[in-house]
């Protein structure tokens, strides 16, 4: 049995469907109310009839967005990343997405109450606008899943632009900033060699505090990168960050002697200690008991040095942007570059430093002008 029925209820328009049969046989009527105009409730009619013709009904349910995404979503990834990035995830989702999209029923999210938003977000300018892309991929990723266990008939987010990120201006030193600080910024710091490490191997800062000893290579003058030290600080992990991140960095002569150094200064530190106070972890950026290196006490060392070398004060990561700079400005070849600083792609290392292909094209122009013309200039 089949039948359609749309009715005046008062002031307002219903319809009423049969559509197959229930579990125990009889028929199946689904009942909506609330329409304004008969027009507006036989074309939900209709488009309710064509979904459960097509296989493609959601089943209405009263589950909020935040009970989604706390309950299902969120312990769904608990298996499938890492406990660092699920703390981000929880960070941007608990404190920013929930109170203001957590309160809506899953099935009634619109794609203009996300797109509003991330409107508000980007006024309010409490969070970057990487943030609030890495916003727009998680709650992107979430409806889709949503839309594929059958919770939602369509994802809204698929239909909202990526929010834009205006892209900052890097800060770097140059070659003599670079010089004065490795000259003059060592007052005897055991962090020192963290920094000189940065400077000529372009090394993310998580890289160097979970580099061992055994990563390198005094002979050949290089170092393996296999593991990172956590966002947090309390883990050491197995590098995995990209297939490229695992990679050998060749270092200058000059960086292996300040190694050296530092590692006769390590290997004093373990003769002294008392037996069961040292925890040898085999790190080369460590603690006096060889535990791993605490990033705020880094920072602070490293505001230190700047002072004391008198350059201009940039952030740690700014070391591995200064390295990847100098390079490409003395016109080393961008795959190399990426190689060296673990890009998964060369791409990404273009896309990063583009703010230096006008100064190089035209570098370029003028040398190649040299190769063809410089015998007729001469005449």
């Amino acid at each position: 049995m089949a039948g359609k029925t749309v009715k005046k209820d008062g002031k307002t328009w219903y319809f009423v469907l049969t559509h197959g049969k229930k579990d125990n046989g009889k028929p199946q009527q689904i009942k909506r109310r609330g329409y304004k105009t008969k027009q507006e409730a036989q074309k939900a009619l209709n488009e309710l009839e064509y979904s459960l013709t097509n296989g493609t009904y959601v089943k209405p349910n009263k589950m909020l967005y935040r009970e989604y995404m706390v309950n299902h979503w969120l312990e769904d990834k608990i298996t499938k990343v890492k406990k660092q990035t699920l703390a981000t995830y929880k960070w941007l989702i608990v404190g920013h997405v929930l109170p203001a999209l957590g309160d809506i029923e899953l099935t009634k999210l619109t794609p203009m109450a996300i797109q509003k938003f991330y409107n508000q977000m980007t006024k309010d300018e409490q969070l970057t606008d990487e943030n609030i892309q890495k916003i727009h991929t998680l709650i992107n990723d979430s409806l889709k899943k949503a839309e594929r266990w059958e919770l939602v008939t369509k994802n809204p987010a698929s239909l909202v632009d990526r929010p834009k990120a205006v892209k900052k201006e890097v800060i770097v030193w140059d070659v003599d900033e670079v010089k004065t600080f490795l000259k003059h910024g060592d007052k005897g710091s055991r962090y020192f060699i963290a920094f000189w490490i940065a400077l000529t191997s372009g090394a993310r800062q998580g890289e160097i505090l979970g580099l061992r000893w055994q990563d390198v290579d005094f002979e050949n003058n290089c170092i393996r990168i296999t593991q990172t030290l956590s966002s947090d600080g309390k883990e050491i992990q197995p590098y995995t960050k990209t297939k490229s991140g695992t990679r050998t960095i060749n270092l200058p002569k000059e960086t292996m002697k300040r190694l050296k150094k530092h590692k006769q200064m390590v290997d004093r530190e373990k003769e002294k200690a008392e037996p069961g106070t040292y925890h040898d972890m085999d790190l080369v950026v460590c603690t006096g008991n060889g535990t791993p290196t605490n990033k705020s006490n880094l920072r602070r060392a490293f505001s230190v040095a700047i002072k004391e070398a008198g350059v201009k004060k940039i952030k740690f990561h700014s070391m591995r942007h200064t390295h990847a700079t100098l390079l490409l400005l003395q016109g080393e070849n961008p795959k190399i570059v990426s190689e060296r600083l673990g890009h998964a792609t060369v791409r990404l290392t273009l896309d990063t430093y583009s703010h230096l292909l006008p100064s190089m094209q035209k570098e370029t122009a003028e040398k190649f002008g040299k190769l063809l013309f410089n015998s007729e200039q001469d005449e």
